[in-house]
């Protein structure tokens, strides 16, 4: 049984099921499975009624509440009661056709990112923005799906006065995370918490002794591994079957988030003196007049 007995915040039991589930014994993973999908079942289910369900046995159902971090059945019954509670609402009427597809896709999305921070451990979160901050030098990896949340956050920090690094390919990002030192701190972006090439990058920096802040979905996958802070969100949308696009909407959000940690815990003169600047040369690059023979800084040069 784990030490530490979880409960997750409002709304976050399945995420929290769904970010551990694939560590699972198969028999374990056919219970939390049922638990995450059926919800409103599970709640009117004795333990026997549960065990039945995933063709197994009572004692299983007790150890994988326990595997899951709860203190057993009726532990994790009574937070998916509380979760059902707080999200019941009367049913809306939507149109036919593709305008109510569309909707009824939003709607899923928006109930999904509501919850979806829900796992992330607010101890974990405070160490990596420090870390961040801290940092001689950050470099952000992630590659595949999780590639555009990592370049795109990278570009957020950098206009905040948060100067980093994000190489595209994983071949360079293996290489710079491998010349990172101590204080230094890379973070690697990765849904599934599976992908080689991260992966590799991930332990390249590990053995520079950097530090490494890992941002995925599943709480014990192999990035975990590799990492000294672990920030989990995203389970749910891996598991939704019209959203899988919005596991990088759950990236994004982690990310943005972080982000704006790092800004508010920057010293306020870098900060400003960084926005600034983005500010005036934005301003300069919109103020461009068409058809312009040459670059305006080569224009400055001369």
């Amino acid at each position: 049984m784990n030490a530490r007995i979880a409960e997750p915040p409002i709304g976050g039991t399945i995420d929290h099921i769904l970010s551990v589930l694939p560590s699972l014994i198969p028999s374990a993973q056919r219970v939390a499975r049922i638990c995450a999908d059926r919800p409103e079942e599970v709640v009117e289910m004795s333990g026997a009624d549960l065990a039945a369900a995933a063709e197994t046995s009572p004692p299983t159902v007790t150890r994988t509440c326990q595997a899951l971090g709860f203190q057993g059945f009726q532990h994790l019954r009574m937070l998916l009661v509380r979760d059902l509670g707080a999200v019941a609402r009367a049913s809306r009427s939507r149109e036919a056709g593709t305008a109510g597809w569309l909707q009824s896709i939003a709607d899923g999305a928006g109930d999904i990112l509501r919850t979806s921070l829900a796992s992330v451990d607010a101890a974990a979160f405070d160490a990596a923005a420090d870390a961040i901050v801290a940092a001689p030098r950050v470099l952000l990896t992630g590659t595949g799906a999780s590639g555009p949340a990592a370049q795109s956050i990278a570009l957020k920090l950098t206009m905040n006065g948060r100067p980093c690094e994000a190489p595209v390919d994983g071949v360079s990002q293996q290489l710079t995370a491998r010349v990172l030192r101590p204080g230094d701190v890379c973070v690697v972006v990765s849904s599934s918490g599976a992908n080689a090439v991260t992966l590799a990058a991930a332990a390249a920096a590990r053995e520079a002794g950097a530090t490494v802040i890992g941002v995925t979905s599943f709480s014990r996958s192999a990035l975990a591994d590799h990492t000294d802070i672990l920030l989990v969100a995203g389970a749910r949308f891996q598991s939704w079957d019209q959203g899988a696009v919005g596991a990088g909407l759950v990236q994004y959000l982690l990310l943005s988030v972080l982000q704006l940690a790092v800004a508010d815990r920057m010293d306020g003169d870098d900060a400003e003196r960084a926005r600034g600047a983005i500010r005036d040369e934005l301003g300069a690059i919109v103020a461009e007049p068409n058809g312009s023979e040459e670059p305006r800084s080569s224009r400055t040069a001369s």
